[in-house]
């Protein structure tokens, strides 16, 4: 037995709801056949007249409306699925992009200081996570090469800001997945916080309701 969502005259959704419950409907004169109906799970909206298990129930019935319940455009339900996921994805995105607008800033920073002096601007800058033969290497390193290693981190802070602005528009799925694992990875300062809201975001983009309103 399926289950069908609806949205009402509110623009609310209701459901899921059983296909007996929907002909109760139809008897009360709630749907008719251009009210729109979503099989649960499904991401298209169809009149309920496209739908043949229906058919039976629809036969003679009017075109309008007795009870609150009357279905907007087609639009409507795709409009609300896209609020639904713009809503879902802003937590994880401006955590995202705080954390590594941050990481930009501190590196950008260290680096060209670096760079112009010679000497290391911030000399415990280093996750703790780092293996102590990572650590000796970075804190040996001076001059030019301490601050190039800064800005690569810069830009790859850069990187996970530019996929955390997508994902929080809903644009480019695989770029903002792949921001998303990028702000985990033990590369940066940040990447304490980076960690778990990298696995909220890809807990995120991978929902089929956030991942279909993707363009």
């Amino acid at each position: 037995m399926a289950n069908y969502k609806i949205i009402g005259g509110d623009l609310k959704q209701y459901g899921p709801v059983t296909d007996e419950e929907v002909r109760k409907w139809i008897a009360e004169d709630r749907l008719n056949s251009q009210s729109l109906v979503q099989v649960f799970g499904d991401i298209e909206w169809k009149k309920l007249s496209e739908f043949p298990e229906f058919a039976e129930a629809l036969a003679g019935k009017p075109e309008t409306l007795s009870a609150p319940l009357p279905f907007g455009s087609p639009a409507t339900g795709a409009d609300q699925g896209r609020d639904t996921a713009l809503k879902l994805v802003k937590g994880p995105a401006i955590a995202l992009i705080i954390t590594a607008g941050l990481g930009v800033a501190y590196y950008a920073l260290s680096g060209l200081f670096t760079l112009f002096t010679g000497s290391v601007m911030f000399h415990q800058q280093m996750p703790p996570n780092i293996p102590p033969q990572m650590q000796a290497f970075i804190q040996g390193m001076q001059g030019p090469l301490a601050g190039v290693v800064n800005l690569v981190i810069a830009a790859w802070n850069g990187f996970v800001l530019f996929g955390a602005v997508k994902m929080l528009r809903l644009q480019n799925h695989a770029v903002s997945m792949v921001a998303s694992v990028a702000a985990m990875l033990p590369c940066q300062c940040c990447c304490l916080l980076g960690l778990p809201f990298g696995i909220w975001a890809l807990v995120v983009l991978n929902k089929p309701e956030v991942k279909s309103q993707f363009t």
